[in-house]
């Protein structure tokens, strides 16, 4: 379980976190939702204790973390935005680099390597360098580095950024099964959709706050199930109904050009934190 208390980050005169509190449960699948800025990354690096906090306090298991608690911090693995790889060295030397990082013997390093690559669909590909990768070979790679130490905990800081269609599905896939084995996953991304699809709960964060935490159907019920995008001079406007004959009703007395849709998780951002996500 991870437990944020009053969690807060201060750069200069600029609160990046604002005393945020929040409980994730073990084994859940949790996703940070929020526009660039919002103060999602710095969360995810204070969690990774790349950043402490100006105040507050971050628990794991009921423990709390920081940088001498080597236990604590070896529970829990990152994938970042960036591809931090060397672009000459081919995946089996990532993952033998890692390893010994972490002091890993070297024989369960390369029987582990066998199990992650099968698992992420690049054993044909081990042999190639970083740098002739897609960008979906290389985040899977970040995936399967990150997995090597087996953590129980996954942050994950945009991890389909710069995904084709196909390659983020198959992301979401991988994602799954290992949320499937109990591993609790955080996400931070940009793509409402993804969270709508993998999440079981979402936060909603903007100016460092957290606006609201919920399953992403109930706060999509608690918008309103259907909506009707309505086309005026000025733009698209949008009105929430509880039920679709309520839609039915309203769209009826529109003499404009409008449409009936099912509201999404992405709605229901926007008018809380009036405007889109990047």
């Amino acid at each position: 379980m991870i437990e944020l208390r009053h969690l807060t980050k201060i750069f200069d005169n600029s609160t990046a976190v604002d005393a945020i509190d929040l409980i994730i449960k073990s084994g859940e699948f949790f996703g940070l939702l929020g526009p660039n800025g919002a103060g999602k990354t710095t969360t995810i690096s204070m969690l990774s204790t790349l950043l402490l906090p100006s105040s507050g306090e971050i628990l794991i298991d009921k423990e709390l973390l920081s940088r001498k608690r080597q236990d604590l911090k070896q529970k829990i693995s990152v994938i970042t935005q960036e591809y931090s790889m060397r672009q000459d060295m081919d995946m089996d030397e990532i993952m033998e680099y890692q390893g010994r990082l972490y002091f890993i013997p070297v024989r369960k390093i390369r029987a582990r390597t066998e199990e992650l690559f099968a698992f992420a669909g690049l054993t044909e590909h081990r042999h190639k360098t970083i740098r002739k990768l897609s960008g979906g070979m290389k985040r899977k790679l970040m995936v399967c580095r990150a997995l090597l130490t087996e953590p129980q905990i996954l942050l994950l800081d945009e991890p389909t950024a710069g995904m084709d269609a196909i390659s983020r599905r198959q992301m979401w896939n991988l994602l799954r099964q290992l949320n499937e084995q109990g591993i609790t996953i955080l996400l931070t991304t940009h793509y409402i959709e993804e969270a709508q699809s993998l999440c079981h709960r979402v936060a909603l964060m903007n100016d460092g706050k957290l606006t609201d935490v919920d399953t992403p159907a109930h706060l999509i019920e608690k918008l309103g199930a259907f909506a009707v995008d309505e086309l005026r001079p000025e733009g698209v406007r949008s009105r929430y109904f509880p039920g679709r004959e309520q839609a039915i009703a309203y769209l009826s007395g529109i003499k404009g050009r409008c449409t009936l849709r099912d509201t999404t998780l992405e709605d229901v951002f926007v008018e809380q934190a009036g405007k889109h996500l990047s």
